[in-house]
């Protein structure tokens, strides 16, 4: 191996060939901060839409609805254009382009002054997640030797959901902290977020100095452009990339679903108990960061796991996880019930081993020259995966029961386990930490 090739690490984590120790910790800072500001505009638009635009209670949820409907068709439109881009100019272009669109839309939102306005505001948001979350899926694959791809993996996961609580914390709590301080309400909006705005274009700058130039192989060995884009449906041909497809699917689709339903849940629930929906609302958040906190604590434990198995057992083992997680909750009455705690956090675990395990398979095997493009697809599938479960999930917590989309998840994701199973005997892959 010549100097060149020399591998270095970052902490516990050994890189591939060529990438420093300063493109890790640049991509470090990415992750803790690229996925809490991409799940802001939850908190940042319930705000608009009552403070600003004044929009009936009774009319938000319809309107919500109907602006994540729109951001899910740019993604499916937009996932695999952004992985050729990555695979044809490189990976930090994008990246950086993506922050500076998710500047964009926040320092908009707040200006909106209809629903029509927002939704534009909502596209220009949305197509700042397609380069994010799609740059953030690829360097995560490329930065790794194989050997420490779950490790990696873990650690982004841990700093992903960090970032969250601390960036959606902080802001989310500003407007009140602003209006106290004699700020008006539409100001307080206005200032806040002007503030995750300023943090979204500090990130394309330190990303567009701090990453790797370039892409991966060199310019005579990059695929046709024809061939990147239909790569990624290519590949399918592939067992454990058709596999990881699927574990997209489900696993985009729980973090959904948690997200979206497992608050909704506690709050209902309280207001049937007679809580006032202010207190209602505060314990249905609660359940929701107890299943996030188990998440963030149990990624570094399976991320270690992860690389020491091969990577389609990986998979099983994770997707045993998730059903467990989701099918317990069946086993619960009332969700305030201190018992349910630990359902919650087996729910938790759940969601954060089906993430990783179907990333960690994705890396090893998405090819390097059209890595960006097959894990467009993979991005896509997850995106497929939001619009049915989250869709179909609001039917049957309203018509049957505020169980019912987490039993279905866990159906599909024991679904996925049985596939993993058929895949690791008739197409196991590489073994456990290898380069190949």
């Amino acid at each position: 191996m010549s100097s060149q090739e020399q591998l270095h690490r970052l902490g516990p984590v050994q890189l591939s060939p060529t990438i420093l120790p300063r493109h890790g910790l640049t991509f470090l800072f990415s992750a803790f901060f690229s996925i809490g500001l991409v799940t802001f505009v939850s908190i940042g638009q319930a705000y608009i839409l009552n403070e600003n635009l004044k929009i009936p209670v009774s009319e938000q949820g319809t309107i919500s609805g109907n602006l994540v409907f729109w951001t899910e068709i740019v993604t499916l439109l937009f996932f695999i254009p952004a992985g050729v881009l990555m695979d044809r100019i490189g990976r930090k272009q994008v990246f950086s382009a993506g922050f500076l669109l998710l500047a964009l839309a926040y320092a908009l939102y707040p200006t909106a002054s209809s629903i029509g306005e927002l939704t534009l505001f909502r596209i220009i948001y949305a197509l700042g997640i397609v380069a994010v979350t799609g740059a953030l899926s690829t360097i995560m694959v490329d930065y790794p030797a194989e050997r420490s791809r779950g490790k990696l993996i873990a650690i982004t996961g841990f700093l992903n959901g960090l970032g969250i609580v601390v960036l959606n914390q902080f802001f989310g709590a500003l407007p009140q902290k602003l209006t106290a301080g004699g700020m008006s309400g539409t100001d307080a909006g206005l200032y806040t977020h002007f503030g995750i705005a300023g943090i979204a274009l500090i990130s394309a700058i330190v990303v567009g100095i701090g990453l790797k130039s370039g892409t991966p192989v060199k310019k005579e060995e990059r695929p046709p452009l024809k061939k990147l884009l239909t790569s990624g449906i290519s590949y399918m041909k592939n067992p454990r990339i058709l596999l990881s497809y699927g574990a997209a699917f489900v696993a985009r689709g729980d973090q959904s679903i948690i997200g979206t339903f497992l608050p909704l849940w506690g709050t209902t629930a309280g207001i049937a108990m007679g809580m006032d929906p202010a207190e209602a609302v505060k314990k249905g958040t609660l359940i929701f960061i107890i299943s996030q906190a188990a998440a963030l604590l149990w990624a570094p434990v399976i991320g270690p796991v992860i690389d020491r198995m091969n990577r389609v057992s990986a998979l099983v083992l994770c997707m045993f996880l998730a059903s467990v997680g989701y099918l317990s909750l069946g086993l619960i009455g009332n969700p305030h019930e201190p018992y349910s705690l630990l359902f919650f956090i087996l729910l938790g675990i759940g969601q954060i081993s089906s993430f990783l395990g179907a990333q960690s398979l994705i890396g090893q095997e998405a090819p390097k020259a059209e890595r960006g493009s097959v894990i467009g697809m993979f991005n896509i599938s997850g995106a497929i995966g939001i619009l049915i479960i989250t869709s179909t999930g609001g039917r049957l917590f309203d018509g049957m029961s505020p169980k019912a989309p987490f039993l279905v998840v866990g159906a599909i994701n024991l679904l996925v386990m049985i596939a993993g199973i058929f895949v690791r005997i008739h197409a196991p892959g590489k073994a456990a930490g290898g380069e190949g």
